[in-house]
């Protein structure tokens, strides 16, 4: 895997409250991945990104909701978001990142 792909797997941390309680109890990290993502290749990028060593990768497609304004409906994208399990004694500090 190329160092421009592996750049560009990982789209974002998933910030939610579950997510955030993951990390905090069990050392689970969530991000928001492209839909063609591996599990390998979160692995990898997660690796060389963050410097930590990743125990297994989860992945989950979510469906995109349907919302409605008046009487017309809509329907947001799909995404696809990768569950990963650090080694223990070992944290990801988001802040520490600059853009």
């Amino acid at each position: 895997m190329n160092e421009e792909r592996m750049y560009s797997v990982l789209v974002a941390p998933h910030v939610s409250e579950k997510a955030a309680m993951a990390a905090e109890l069990s050392g689970q990290h969530t991000f928001k991945v492209v839909p063609d993502a591996t599990k390998l290749e979160v692995k990898k990028a997660v690796e060389k990104i963050f410097n930590v060593s990743v125990v297994s990768v989860r992945i989950a497609n979510v469906k995109g909701k349907v919302k409605r304004q008046g009487v017309r409906a809509g329907r947001r994208s799909d995404t696809r978001k990768a569950i990963v399990r650090l080694a223990e004694g070992q944290d990801i500090d988001y802040m520490g990142l600059e853009g």
